[in-house]
């Protein structure tokens, strides 16, 4: 081979099915993480907040469509008129648990999602 010996440019068969299976590794792990964000996001808060806070900074926001996702994954089964479902919540002194279903019976209870700020 001389210097002004010219080959053909393009992508040996060899590099082909490297790049071919490099590029189905990338897409099986990729598809393996939405997957377990998308698990993550169906348990509750705390779960949640573990495995979110494993992830690395932004990586979950810019590539996954993270806010579609949350909204389809936590948008949940209930429809307006529904029996709201039992749950307890810690006192704001942390002093005890109190639990809806304790409290229906007794008097009329109203939830408020919200901010007072």
């Amino acid at each position: 081979m001389t210097l002004y010996d010219v080959r053909p440019m393009g992508i040996s068969a060899d590099k082909k099915k490297w790049l071919f299976r490099a590029l189905v590794v990338v897409l099986v792990l990729y598809v393996g993480y939405a997957g377990y964000v998308v698990w993550a996001m169906r348990q509750p808060p705390e779960e949640f907040a573990r495995v979110m806070s494993h992830m690395p900074g932004p990586a979950v926001f810019l590539t996954l469509p993270f806010e579609t996702l949350w909204t389809h994954e936590r948008a949940g089964e209930l429809r307006a008129g529904d029996v709201a479902p039992d749950f307890s919540l810690l006192k704001l002194d942390k002093s005890e648990r109190v639990q809806l279903s304790a409290l229906t019976g007794k008097m009329p209870v109203v939830l408020v999602f919200g901010s007072y700020t």
